[in-house]
């Protein structure tokens, strides 16, 4: 109801395994987070989800990781933030003997992955023609022809456009879309 509030969250999961998010000390399960994800969609159901996810924590099974995975399939995040597990020194994690090979952490990130960045191409399908309003930032880094900057739904949206419009609201029709950024031209 407030025009104000962006339509985008950014939250974190960490994994879709209550045994993982146990041992984590997270404090919540997955059924719980699944809850609290329904409730923010059914009040806002155009929000858009980010999530922090990690694989490999010490011990972490198939089917935790599995969990994981079907946990991804439930929210069909518009992004991840995902990680392999890494020891830091002075946290319980750290002292926990680890039997999974690097080898097949490394195997289920890109598992991940691939699964995110499904679910952030469908996500983005719709913009493809559309209008949004997006925050300039200023001059892409990789290019300063193209500028950069997010929607109203936290999307990363490079377009091109006058001179000037860095710091601006902009209407920016949507040419191509991607996985994890939107092209477009200022209007």
């Amino acid at each position: 109801q407030y025009p104000n509030i962006m339509k985008a969250l950014h939250l974190p999961v960490q994994s879709g395994s209550d045994d993982v998010l146990r041992r984590m000390a997270r404090g919540y399960t997955a059924e719980q987070y699944k809850a609290l994800f329904d409730d923010m969609k059914n009040e806002m159901p155009e929000i858009a989800f980010t999530t922090d996810i990690i694989v490999g924590f010490p011990n972490e099974t198939d089917e935790d990781f599995q969990q994981t995975l079907d946990l991804v399939d439930y929210c069909r995040y518009d992004a991840a933030y995902t990680f392999v597990y890494s020891p830091r020194s002075g946290t319980p994690a750290a002292r926990m003997e680890d039997s999974i090979p690097a080898e097949v952490k490394r195997e289920r990130l890109q598992i991940l992955n691939e699964k995110i960045a499904h679910y952030a191409n469908l996500a983005n399908q719709p913009y493809l023609g559309q209008t949004v309003k997006v925050l300039c930032e200023g001059p892409s880094k990789k290019n300063d022809k193209v500028y950069t900057g997010y929607s109203e739904k936290n999307k990363l949206v490079n377009f091109t456009g006058p001179d000037g419009l860095a710091g601006k609201i902009v209407n920016v029709k949507i040419k191509e879309v991607h996985s994890f950024s939107l092209d477009g031209q200022a209007l």
